[in-house]
């Protein structure tokens, strides 16, 4: 059992003009979106994956869903810092929420909401693509919708597979999506990763045979390979001067608007400490949460920002 140590204190992305793509290496993509006006005026898309500290996959493994409801909270307060960051900016952004905070926290969504930023789904209770069968992934999806849109009074469009667990096993998750009413996803990371990647996929949001937009996590080409600038632990852990050359690069060389995504509880430095986790784990979720809002307060000024819905579709 997992014990707590210690608590301290548009240019639109989708454009008009579709251009054929080797896509995922086994040709279920149909199409990629055209180039953009090369400027450094594009608006980029700001995303935050709402979950509790105590939630995130890399303590899967010592944290049981059925301990959930014996930790504190800590949600509410975290996604509140956000909000004031992105009213602060004059920033909108779209919020894949568990729909199990959403039940728990239904005021914190209508908030969220009230502020004029989009809710999208992030599952039910943070289940991988990669641990459900297509019933139920159907089941999860279908379950996390109603709830949201029930709460936030918003039609959802948008879903992100937790830790980006769509890929080459599971594209059949894209055709499941489409039916059951989204309209896009934003659950590919195209890299080298150990828990997760499909470095084949495309870089740039395209469209599936079955209609659904697939929206990848941003990254950038060099030295051979694909590297990430769309947030998460890597923004904590690279130096902002690359952040910010590589969304500029993006932008100005090649035309297409930045994904980027964050958690609550990178904004929260105060959150309780769990024990037992592996140190790979534990140094990828705790280094330089102190760091974390000056950061973001940083990019949210650097470059511009909207919704997912706003940069992607004719919304």
């Amino acid at each position: 059992m997992t014990r707590i140590l210690t608590t301290g204190n548009e240019q639109r992305g989708a454009g008009t003009a579709l251009r054929k793509t080797r896509g995922a290496p086994d040709g279920r993509v149909a199409s990629d979106i055209g180039s953009m006006s090369r400027t450094t005026s594009l608006r980029n898309a700001m995303s935050i994956d709402v979950e509790e500290f105590f939630q995130v996959w890399a303590f899967a493994s010592t944290t049981s869903r059925d301990e959930w409801g014996s930790f504190d909270s800590r949600v509410e307060y975290s996604t509140g810092v956000a909000l004031r960051l992105f009213d602060e900016a004059g920033v909108r952004a779209t919020f894949f929420t568990l729909g199990w905070v959403a039940e728990k926290h239904p005021q914190m969504i209508r908030e969220i909401v009230a502020a004029g930023h989009e809710i999208a789904s992030h599952g039910y209770d943070h289940a991988k693509v990669t641990e459900q069968t297509r019933d139920e992934f159907r089941k999860d999806v279908t379950r996390a919708k109603a709830i949201l849109e029930d709460i936030s009074g918003q039609e959802v469009l948008g879903f992100r597979a937790p830790s980006f667990s769509i890929g080459a096993d599971t594209l059949w998750a894209q055709d499941v999506l489409h039916d059951t009413g989204h309209r896009y996803s934003s659950s590919i990371f195209p890299v080298v990763h150990d828990h997760y990647g499909m470095p084949d996929a495309s870089r740039f949001a395209y469209r599936t045979e079955c209609g659904l937009l697939e929206v990848p996590m941003s990254t950038i080409r060099a030295f051979g390979r694909n590297l990430p600038c769309g947030g998460g632990g890597y923004f904590r852990v690279a130096p902002y001067r690359y952040f910010q050359w590589a969304i500029r690069r993006l932008n100005a060389a090649e035309g297409q608007p930045a994904v980027f995504y964050f958690h609550p509880w990178e904004l929260d430095p105060e959150q309780p400490r769990m024990s037992g986790i592996p140190l790979k784990s534990r140094f990828r979720h705790y280094v330089n949460l102190r760091r974390m809002e000056r950061r973001l307060e940083r990019l949210l000024a650097d470059f511009k920002w909207d919704r997912m819905d706003k940069v992607f579709l004719d919304t």
